[in-house]
């Protein structure tokens, strides 16, 4: 197994001076404990110090000098001061842990200066105690690289006690050997057994009640990630969207929300039983793409709604589009809404500057991030950050719990443990690989003359192009209008001929999502597959273009009331096959939401007009399969779930 390198980059303008500390501390760490691979460089000027912070991934730490000057003709001129230095460093990597060389004599005044900065200690310049620096530096390293439930969880496995307590497989036992299931067993591993335990074990914490482990674990992540506080979750974003929705909504309290946000953001409206005020996406009709609700949607809702109580928006979207977040949340605050975004696809984006400013640097009060999707834990396992100010920690506790499992999995805890680490130490290095392929293989797809990625311009809807909406690069769309193949043939031809699968697709793009995972081998492979395609010289074939989703009609109560009363259910079509009329002005008690996109074209509560009825209808008819989840079939009759006149006349209607 390959050794981590750790690199101290030594910064001092002084040649002989940065001659010997790089001496002295190398030597320190030959003779040393030296677990991390440490070594230590220098550079004389503040210019070279961050090219190498750019350029050099294995950089875990600095020392900087208080003072760095160059020579000017004869005369000695400052470079840059330490505080700005400082703050250039943690602008650009703020995982790195960064010391001072300071003059006695000038102590209080620089600690002084650089007291609200990133700064994790200092060293005297006159002393040259390398072992002891070195030792410093070691420690440092190795507590952020530190996975405490992971370790803990090794520890205990390792100990190899009797199971006396669930789950019932008692470590694998009663798989092993087995002739019925010992194939699951050997095909999953000893370890994923040995390791899902019960919380009938104290020295691994519990999540509901974490004290111990666990809440050491979220602390790290939670320093990692730029977050006040930062919590696990094991049922995925959706949950962790619930949760925060519960906590900061009571029943008839206003939430303005995307339409077009994941459909766990829907379900939390009926569950706290709040009022949505539905902000309608921008639609890129050439591609069948549903982009970010324009910046003049979101302000004339703040200014209609200013007894709103939080916004949520997703940042990136599944296409990768970001907003320009922090105007929009200043405008929230301003009103005293809080802002919560899902960043369920762009969670990683805290550990490399192409990626920045997240959610949190932005302003946002809450972030909740599919750590699963986009960094290396388990599915299902996601983090909840926080940085509201003013975070009711008990009632957060309560909902967490209520939706929480007493017997979460162990694995996914420690594969958040263990992606949070991951990301600390070599998330900069893994991410700035991804962007590299994710421009070669840009370059490759565009070349094979056929295919094409859009790029920004092509992606964002008119109305959000003055908005200041980034494209998040990890994201690639290809328009494959030209190829021949319709979009299932294509993704089938991917699949079958090239073992290819895909992320995502419209009735003519595919989208392709790069990970630190991505290899330069599967961009090699997928380029091979697009041009083995692209010359058979397909002729291009008219692509059908699903329906557009109708604006939004009009909330006549609240979803949660709908939602929970009876109703009846309507067939769509009536006795002819046509869409049927009895259901134009019938309130939907249930959401109904065409997949893909996954934007709900009816929610509970909302009035049913000629436009949703004809174009569910439109959807049912389609030739290109499309699923539509909240319709209930009687035999071979679509049904919807509607309000009974009588239910109407029992509930108050929004206002």
């Amino acid at each position: 197994m390959r050794k981590p390198v750790s690199r101290v980059l030594v910064i001092n303008d002084e040649p002989l001076v940065l001659r010997e500390f790089v001496k002295g501390l190398n030597a320190a760490a030959r003779t040393l404990d030296n677990p991390l691979g440490i070594t230590f460089a220098g550079v004389t000027t503040a210019a070279a110090a961050l090219e190498s912070i750019d350029l050099d991934g294995d950089i875990q730490a600095v020392i900087c000098d208080a003072k760095l000057y160059v020579l000017d003709g004869k005369e000695k001129r400052l470079q840059m001061t330490a505080l700005e230095l400082v703050q250039r460093i943690t602008g650009f990597r703020p995982q790195l842990d960064i010391y001072v060389l300071i003059p006695q004599e000038s102590e209080e005044e620089i600690v002084d200066t650089l007291f609200s900065e990133a700064v994790d200690g200092y060293f005297y310049r006159e002393e040259r105690d390398y072992r002891g620096m070195y030792r410093i530096l070691n420690a440092q390293i190795q507590e952020r690289s530190q996975t405490p439930f992971f370790d803990q969880l090794q520890k205990y496995v390792w100990m190899a006690k009797d199971s006396w307590h669930t789950p019932g497989h008692s470590s694998g036992e009663s798989l092993r050997g087995s002739p019925w299931i010992n194939d699951f067993y050997e095909f999953m591993g000893e370890h994923i057994f040995d390791a899902d335990l019960s919380v009938s074990v104290p020295m691994l914490d519990s999540l509901m009640d974490p004290r111990g482990v666990i809440a050491e674990a979220q602390a790290v992540a939670a320093n990692a990630f730029g977050a006040r506080r930062t919590f696990f979750a094991t049922n995925g974003t959706s949950t962790a969207n619930k949760v925060i929705f519960q906590t900061l909504l009571a029943p008839g309290e206003k939430l303005l929300l995307d339409r077009n946000c994941h459909k766990s953001v829907h379900h939390g409206v009926v569950l706290s039983g709040a009022q949505p005020i539905y902000l309608n996406s921008t639609v890129n009709r050439q591609y069948g793409l549903y982009g970010p609700v324009s910046k003049k949607t979101i302000y004339d809702a703040i200014d209609a709604h200013p007894d709103a109580q939080a916004l949520i928006l997703t940042s990136c979207t599944y296409d990768g589009l970001r907003y320009d977040l922090r105007p929009i949340v200043e405008r929230c605050h301003a009103a005293k809404i809080r802002v919560i975004i899902d960043e369920a696809w762009y969670g990683f984006a805290r550990f490399h500057p192409a990626f920045r400013p997240t959610a949190l640097e932005a302003g946002a009060d809450y972030a909740t991030q599919s750590t699963h999707k986009v960094m290396s834990a388990f599915s299902q396992s996601s983090m909840i950050h926080v940085n509201d100010p003013h975070f009711n920690e008990h009632l957060f506790r309560e909902n967490y719990n209520m939706h929480t499992s007493t017997s979460p999995q162990y694995a996914m805890i420690a594969s958040l443990d263990v992606a949070r680490k991951q990301m600390q130490m070599e998330g900069y290095k893994l991410l700035a690989r991804t962007l590299t392929l994710a421009n070669e293989l840009r370059t490759h797809i565009n070349s094979t003359g056929v295919f094409r990625v859009l790029e920004l311009d092509d992606l964002l809807p008119e109305a959000v192009k003055g908005d200041g909406i980034l494209l998040d690069p990890t994201k690639v769309t290809i328009d494959i209008s030209k190829c021949g193949f319709t979009v299932e043939e294509l993704q089938h031809e991917l699949f079958t001929r090239f073992n290819i699968q895909v992320e995502k697709s419209t009735f003519n793009t595919l989208t392709l999502l790069l990970t630190i995972g991505t290899t330069r081998s599967k961009v090699s492979r997928l380029y091979d597959a697009l041009m083995r395609i692209a010359r058979e010289g397909r002729v291009a074939r008219r692509l059908f273009q699903a329906p557009e989703i109708p604006e939004f009609t009009r909330l006549e109560f609240l979803p949660r009331d709908a939602y929970y009363c009876a109703g009846e259910m309507t067939p769509l079509l009536d006795e002819k096959e046509n869409p049927n009329p009895a259901l134009i002005d019938r309130i939907s008690a249930d959401q109904i939401t065409p997949y893909p996109p996954g934007i709900p074209v009816l929610v509970p509560g909302q009035l049913i007009t000629q436009p949703v009825l004809d174009f569910l209808v439109g959807v049912l008819r389609s030739q290109k399969r499309m699923e539509l989840h909240g319709i209930q079939f009687d035999g071979y009759i679509p049904c919807i779930r509607v309000l009974t006149p009588h239910e109407q006349a029992t509930l108050r209607h929004v206002s």
